[in-house]
């Protein structure tokens, strides 16, 4: 049976982010992700992950900024992220020493790096190359943590012009890279969008080691998984016989938006799998 954890940044909507917590564990999630921990103390997080006994596992480096402020506000605006971008590599670098000291804290074994969206007529040689030597100087600082750097193919409809959104390219540059902490974050909704064939893709790249964590949500409108053109249940089911024991983050929007249980209530796709 696939591990779930609940995202906080889509998910339970109408609440404060803290109290998010709260209610991924009482719905019966016993791990969370969610984009960034950086406007909130580590320790105010790691009281509500003990509290709920609940455990930390990913959260993205910052996007943009190098000082605690800007890393902080850094979600609220356009970038997301910086490490394909010539020039910025010295605010890359501090930003990822701050996602380092929040994983640290709060006993998170893995970084998300996003890899920015190209400028208009960039050389794609020059950011790649970017994005290399910025991932090799990154895996190796986590290591020395004991940490996981993450990367993830995403979409261009839902970040147009964003550097990276195939699978096999992601591959290519763990390949590159050449550090064995530097994993693939394979979100099947962009996955589906850019290539499709999912279960294919699922079987050639889980029994590599190479994907350190998976995240689901419907095609096309982002909702839960029992909605849409993927056929969620025959995917677990793949991915239960690939073997594959990481956690599945749950980055969808509820259907019903940001109302009272409205995440709660869409969880029978959730609960019928334990049934």
């Amino acid at each position: 049976m696939p591990r779930f954890a609940a995202n906080l940044s889509f998910l339970y909507q109408e609440l404060a982010f803290l109290d998010r917590f709260e209610a991924a564990a009482r719905d019966g999630f016993q791990a969370v992700e969610y984009l960034a921990p950086y406007p909130f103390e580590p320790a105010e997080i790691r009281s509500r992950l003990k509290a709920n006994g609940l455990q930390q596992v990913l959260f993205n480096a910052p996007p943009s900024g190098g000082e605690a402020a800007d890393v902080a506000t850094a979600w609220d605006r356009s970038e997301r992220g910086i490490a394909a971008l010539p020039g910025r590599e010295a605010e890359f670098r501090q930003g990822f020493a701050h996602a380092l000291r929040y994983a640290e804290a709060l006993d998170c074994p893995r970084i998300h790096v996003m890899a920015g969206l190209a400028p208009t007529g960039a050389d794609r040689n020059t950011l790649r190359t970017t994005y290399i030597a910025n991932l090799r100087w990154a895996a190796a600082e986590a290591a020395k943590a004991g940490r996981e750097v993450l990367i993830e193919p995403i979409n261009t409809r839902d970040i147009p012009g964003f550097f990276l959104n195939r699978q096999d390219d992601a591959h290519a540059v763990l390949a590159e890279v050449g550090a064995a902490n530097l994993k693939v974050q394979m979100d099947l909704y962009h996955c589906q969008i850019v290539e499709g064939d999912v279960a294919s893709k699922l079987k050639a790249y889980l029994p590599t080691g190479r994907v350190g964590h998976l995240q689901i949500a419907g095609v096309p409108e982002r909702h839960e998984p029992d909605t849409g053109e993927l056929n969620y249940g025959y995917l677990f089911e793949v991915i239960d016989s690939l073997g594959f024991d990481g956690w599945i983050g749950c980055e969808y929007k509820p259907r019903r938006g940001a109302v009272p249980g409205g995440t709660s209530d869409g969880l029978g796709w959730l609960r019928g799998l334990h049934s």
